[in-house]
């Protein structure tokens, strides 16, 4: 019989795979909680919340190391830095694991790991952790003070300041530290969201309308989503309510040719398929959307959940965004440009990005954007729409990024928005055409959208 699992071990191999080998967070916990799906919930939701928590809170558990430890984070083993930095957020933020529980099972880890030599020095700092977590000494004011408190790097955070101000700036990084329920868009080409909500609600799903969409909703209280059967009815995928509102503002007509030019997995591109589909429904003349990525992987992923939708006026192929499509010039009435971008709206999805994204990366980004938009911009009619997005709440790759378009492409111009959403987001539009939602001042991710229409008539 094998030896049992250990939810700690697996903790620290997934944080050893982002902190060392440069895994992503959200790809390879997915990975790791889908292979011990057999685990009891108690037990997954242990590894979830202690990998999530420890990369969330890194800085300032680095921070609480640099006190307590001789030897300094960045001069430790890499397997002792990890088994230290899931203890010492077990000590500081998990009050049902009591602290001799934490220090023990962090001393039998080091040992299994072949660090018997180190089981006291992991032992020492550990409880030296628990004893002195009351006498922590934290700078007190300035952006140090909030890199700490929120464990996030200081560029950000001056990146932030300079563009948001102070107080929107800690709003911003303590929401990224808030645990959220799971957003969800109904599928309306297979139920209104009414009956979505009454069978999540059977299944003992906790169900909360969200106040930008009507068929948007939040969702807790489940096992895990495959266990669902709604959810294999693709009657609901997960999508946060920002990337929803790229397909709003798309706002599709009947017949429309729609190309999304960097569409993995897939959310947007068959949001608005399913709109293209409820429009199209009674005409003759049927739209269609051409959901493209860079590689097979992206594009295996984009046919997943086609497949899972049912949707028939959608397909996906495999094309680089970055070469120019002359087959396609002048033909699309819809062209999404949800482009790659540093993510600095989504930390709290991905919280190794904000360890993993550099300063320098943005000024690369914005014009790998822009080398992109180029292309997006040749493929849409006259009279057609262009739709550029990003996760991101920097404005190197927002504003300024569409404000060099405008002047480069003439012939596009920022076409009103406003009538297209709720109230409260149509009072966040400051620039016409434009929306910058951010975290903690709005119910989504950071995220930036523009509607950019090109003049004349096809």
């Amino acid at each position: 019989m094998g030896r049992q699992v250990n939810e700690r071990e697996i903790v620290l191999a997934v944080l050893m795979e982002i902190t060392e080998n440069g895994a992503y967070s959200h790809k390879i916990l997915g990975e790791v909680l889908s292979k011990y799906q057999y685990l009891e919930k108690k037990e997954r939701a242990f590894i979830t919340r202690v990998t999530e928590g420890t990369l969330e809170h890194l800085i300032e558990i680095d921070s609480i190391l640099d006190q307590f430890s001789k030897v300094k984070v960045k001069k430790m083993k890499p397997v002792i830095r990890n088994i230290l930095r899931s203890g010492v957020y077990q000590l500081k933020y998990m009050d049902s694991v009591p602290d001799h529980a934490v220090c023990s099972e962090a001393v039998k880890l080091a040992v299994r790991k072949g660090f018997s030599g180190l089981k006291g020095y992991v032992n020492g700092v550990l409880r030296s952790v628990a004893r002195g977590l009351d006498t922590l000494d934290y700078p007190q004011e300035g952006i140090e003070a909030l890199s700490i408190q929120y464990s996030i790097p200081t560029w950000i955070l001056r990146l932030w300041e300079k563009s948001y101000g102070e107080e929107v700036t800690r709003t911003m990084a303590a929401d990224f530290l808030k645990e959220k329920p799971v957003t969800i868009r109904c599928c309306q080409n297979k139920v209104t969201p009414e009956q979505l909500k009454k069978e999540l609600e059977q299944a003992g799903v906790t169900v909360q309308e969200h106040p930008y969409l009507p068929y948007a909703f939040f969702i807790s209280g489940y096992d895990y989503l495959e266990s669902l059967d709604c959810f294999w009815k693709g009657w609901f995928t997960v999508q946060d309510v920002s990337s929803m509102l790229v397909a709003e503002l798309a706002a599709p007509e009947a017949g429309n040719k729609i190309v999304d030019i960097c569409a993995a997995p897939g959310g947007k591109s068959l949001h608005i398929a399913e709109k293209l589909w409820i429009t199209d429904r009674n005409e003759a003349k049927k739209g269609e959307v051409e959901a493209r990525d860079l590689t097979e992987y992206k594009v295996g992923l984009i046919e997943e959940n086609i497949a899972r939708m049912e949707l028939e006026n959608i397909h996906a192929v495999c094309r680089d965004a970055t070469a120019p499509d002359e087959a396609w010039k002048e033909k699309a009435d819809i062209v999404l440009a949800d482009l790659p971008c540093s993510g600095l709206g989504v930390f709290g999805k991905k919280p190794d990005l904000k360890y993993r994204v550099k300063e320098e990366d943005l000024k690369e980004l914005a014009g790998l954007q822009r080398k992109i938009l180029e292309n997006a911009q040749a493929m849409v009619k006259k009279g057609g729409t262009l739709l550029y997005s990003t996760c991101t709440i920097d404005p190197m790759e927002n504003e300024e990024n569409v404000h060099w378009f405008l002047k480069k492409y003439p012939q596009f111009s920022l076409d009103s928005i406003r009538e297209k959403l709720c109230p409260q987001l149509a009072e966040s539009v400051e620039e016409e055409g434009c929306i910058q939602l951010l975290p903690g001042i709005h119910c989504s991710d950071g995220f930036f959208i523009a509607r950019l229409k090109k003049n004349g008539e096809n």
